[in-house]
């Protein structure tokens, strides 16, 4: 098994890692389609489509229902309509993946710091994490807007090791989309693929993580947590 000894804390991914927002974001995406008098879009489509930020999201849905009729101009006017449809809809239906409050709880007292690292706008990111009561495990939010550059660039990563004085191989990035991957290796730090959340419909495994994990509490073996820890956990 891959070692992870170095490991002195843990970023994660939100959207497809730590909560299935798909439902919600469909649902305002379709909301907005309609609000410019367009054809609506199905969840399925959406999850294809998220993972690079509100704006490509958007911009994806624009070209879904217009073809060669986009523009950015459209784009431009449909950004306001999305943010006010997505904050009503921010936890309507959305859920978080099995194990993670479990999971994170025990990464917490075995003394990890950890961060969020998406690519959500940060006005999202932080009433999502209240929601579901897991805003208190992390010591740093990153939004897609909160540097001047997001996943796949390394900088909200790099970042984290400036604020956290780290070296790479003391941080560890955890996430679902190619874009997790290829941002922790740009910075230099190890990864850990999920199977289980938006990637395009690519196998996590062919972006070569360090590891890669079936289900959100592996992460707990792959750290060598203690066995009771890890029993408790699963348990949960």
């Amino acid at each position: 098994m891959i070692n992870f000894s170095q490991i002195k804390a843990i970023a994660f991914d939100l959207d497809g890692t730590l909560v299935d927002s798909v439902p919600d974001l469909a649902a305002a995406t379709s909301a907005t389609l309609i609000e410019l008098g367009l054809p609506v879009c199905n969840e399925s489509q959406v999850r294809s489509w998220i993972g690079n930020g509100a704006r490509v999201l958007m911009q994806r849905a624009l070209v879904f229902a217009m073809g060669s009729d986009y523009s950015d101009g459209k784009l431009d006017a449909a950004m306001p309509l999305f943010m006010v449809h997505y904050q009503q809809h921010l936890q309507m239906h959305s859920k978080l993946y099995p194990q993670v409050i479990s999971t994170l709880n025990a990464l917490k007292s075995a003394g990890y710091p950890m961060a969020i690292v998406t690519n959500k706008p940060f006005r999202f990111t932080e009433p999502l994490l209240a929601a579901f009561e897991i805003d208190g495990f992390f010591s740093l939010v990153l939004g897609g807007d909160s540097l001047e550059k997001m996943k796949p660039d390394p900088l909200p990563l790099t970042h984290i090791l400036q604020q956290w004085q780290l070296e790479p191989e003391q941080l560890l990035m955890v996430g679902d989309s190619k874009n997790d991957i290829l941002a922790a290796k740009s910075a230099g730090v190890s990864s850990i693929g999920l199977t289980y959340g938006y990637n395009y419909g690519e196998d996590i495994g062919l972006s070569s993580p360090t590891a890669v994990c079936e289900q959100f509490n592996e992460i707990l073996v792959r750290l060598n947590i203690s066995a009771e820890m890890n029993a408790k956990s699963m348990e949960q």
